[in-house]
Parts: structure tokens; C-alpha cells; sequence
């Protein structure tokens, strides 16, 4: 995560990503593993998931915790801190629906 000079251009930056505020809102849902995170998204690669969960991982949102089994089992949480925005997810969540309508609307 990179500060920048206001601090929602950190927040929008470090959330911005193919589907990084839908996976956070996924797991607001509780602890998933690698493989429900991919069938709840089918639209995302594999590959994309992957970079996007090692990114919210590095940028303190997300716990990746590998367990020691064959085949490895890979379960993934919220840190605090992304416990901690929550509000400001739903309110983009309402904003957008706000921003749907309207487009559909006309």
C-alpha cells in the first residue's frame, strides 16, 4: 500500500483491481478457500485471482493461511483492517447501485 497525497486516493488505490472489492465483500462473509473464491467468481481467471489475493494479502487485508496437508488446504480471511472497512465497502456498494439505476434509467 502506497500513501498518496489524499487519503482516499490510498483507499480507491488499494481496493482498485480486477474484482478486489468483491472478493473483500466475499470474505466479509467468512474464511473461504482458494477454490470457493473462484466458483463464487467465474468471470476471473485463476490466474488474476491469484495476483489480486497475493496484492490485498501484501497491502494488510487479507490472511492467506496454508495448512500443512496433502494436498495443501488454503483458507483466506480478513485482516482487522479490512474488517474495519466494511462501511466504506457498502457505501460504494449503495453508490453504485445508485449509479446503475440511473444509467438504466436513462
Amino acid at each position: 500500500m502506497k500513501k498518496s497525497y489524499c487519503p482516499i486516493d490510498t483507499f480507491i488505490n488499494t481496493i482498485k483491481g480486477k474484482r478486489k472489492g468483491t472478493i473483500i465483500l466475499h470474505l466479509f462473509q467468512g474464511t473461504k478457500r482458494y477454490g470457493e473464491l473462484v466458483k463464487l467468481m467465474p468471470d476471473i481467471s485463476e490466474r488474476m485471482m491469484s495476483k489480486q489475493l497475493k496484492e490485498l494479502e501484501n497491502d494488510g487485508l487479507i490472511i492467506r493461511t496454508v495448512f500443512p496437508e496433502v494436498p495443501p488446504r488454503v483458507e483466506y480471511s480478513l485482516t482487522q483492517l479490512g474488517i474495519d472497512i466494511r462501511p466504506v465497502l457498502k457505501g460504494m456498494y449503495k453508490g453504485g447501485l445508485l449509479f446503475e439505476q440511473s444509467i438504466e434509467g436513462g
